[in-house]
């Protein structure tokens, strides 16, 4: 068995649902749990978050396994179907669609199976990637209504393109073109997604959408998720499995890439970018050694990486090593290799073993 181990830290992610409640009290919370929960564990997470309101995905497949799973909660498809014979089986599993295309008006048009479905309509307000345009809202909002298909209780919603900046002029035109494009409409309202819930209180409606905090992933530029008050809900770790003796002027690594300033020891830890560890991690990476902070050195490869051990002389083969998570933001490591810590935990692979942890 490899080392490499994902731990999730189950009372992280209620404790995040909680600090979400907590910055829009006025709001439901719908947990954003595609990409298998951020690579978290789809049906650990939504078994951790049952608290939420709603569950947001980005397929019917999804859906699927939380239904099999025994989760009650609205689920919610976040594209909406893709074509008419998706409407079947997501009102056999009791799905909501989000609609934000003539395609899937003209499909609900054509239904004629049975029991309504919940319907969202999404608006493009300047994200210019799904949606009706605003001045389209009211008509798409009453044929909509007008269908037997359709739920009478249908939400508004919209997506913002740069909500984590917190001054930014672009999300306040988003906001006011959305209020004006459904002022005096009788549905429910969701606009906010992680980064709006901190930064954007007057956008929270009725519904907010919460994903990387629910994980405690920064979604600001240069913070981390501990300052907003959120736990990380993952700590991926490994072991030491050897300790080197090199000299000064050897080279560590593919393509022989970093040298060796004086004769030191190296350390190598078994997990790499078959793993899910970032290639493109920089000589410098942070890992903690049994707590103790060293760096990335040399190129990663696909199992192993290699380690200047200077900062922890009493390293010992079979030590812990922390690749991010507590102690340890995903946010620095992602940061080191040019990406988000999004990408990061959803990259874990499915040969690390994963563990759950009541902490």
């Amino acid at each position: 068995m490899r080392a490499a181990c994902a731990m999730i830290h189950l009372n992280a992610l209620r404790e995040n649902l909680r600090r979400v409640r907590e910055l829009a009290p006025g709001a439901r919370v719908m947990a954003v749990v595609k990409a298998d929960g951020y690579g978290h564990g789809l049906e650990r997470v939504a078994r951790a978050l049952e608290g939420a309101d709603a569950f947001g995905v980005a397929g019917i497949a999804d859906g699927q396994r939380l239904r099999a799973a025994g989760v009650s909660q609205r689920i919610v498809v976040l594209s909406g179907h893709d074509e008419p014979g998706d409407l079947a089986e997501m009102r056999r599993l009791h799905l909501d669609t989000v609609v934000h295309n003539d395609a899937q008006v003209d499909a609900l048009a054509a239904d004629r199976a049975g029991r309504p479905l919940r319907v969202w309509l999404k608006l493009d307000t300047g994200m210019h990637r799904l949606g009706f345009a605003p001045e389209r809202t009211r008509e798409v909002f009453a044929r909509l209504r007008a269908l037997p298909s359709v739920d009478e209780g249908i939400t508004l919603m919209t997506h913002f393109a740069n909500s984590d900046v917190f001054d930014d002029a672009l999300t306040t035109q988003q906001i006011e073109r959305f209020e004006r494009s459904v002022s005096g409409l009788d549905g429910e309202c969701s606009l906010s997604n992680s980064a709006a819930i901190l930064g954007w209180p007057e956008a929270h409606g009725q519904w907010v959408r919460a994903g990387g905090t629910l994980y405690g992933i920064s979604v600001v530029a240069g913070k981390i998720g501990a300052d907003f008050g959120f736990r990380p809900a993952m700590t991926l770790s490994t072991k030491l499995i050897a300790i080197n003796r090199v000299r000064k002027g050897e080279r560590v690594g593919y393509a022989v890439t970093w040298e060796a300033p004086e004769d030191m020891n190296v350390g190598v830890a078994a997990i790499g970018y078959g793993d899910g560890y970032p290639r493109h991690a920089e000589s410098g990476t942070p890992v903690l050694v049994k707590g103790v902070r060293a760096n990335v050195i040399g190129r990663v490869s696909m199992d192993l990486i290699t380690l200047d051990l200077r900062g922890a002389p009493d390293a010992k083969i079979g030590d812990t090593v922390v690749l991010w998570g507590r102690g340890l933001p995903v946010e620095t490591i992602a940061a080191h290799a040019g990406t988000i810590g999004y990408e990061l935990t959803c990259g874990v692979t499915r040969r690390v073993r994963f563990v759950e942890d009541e902490s």
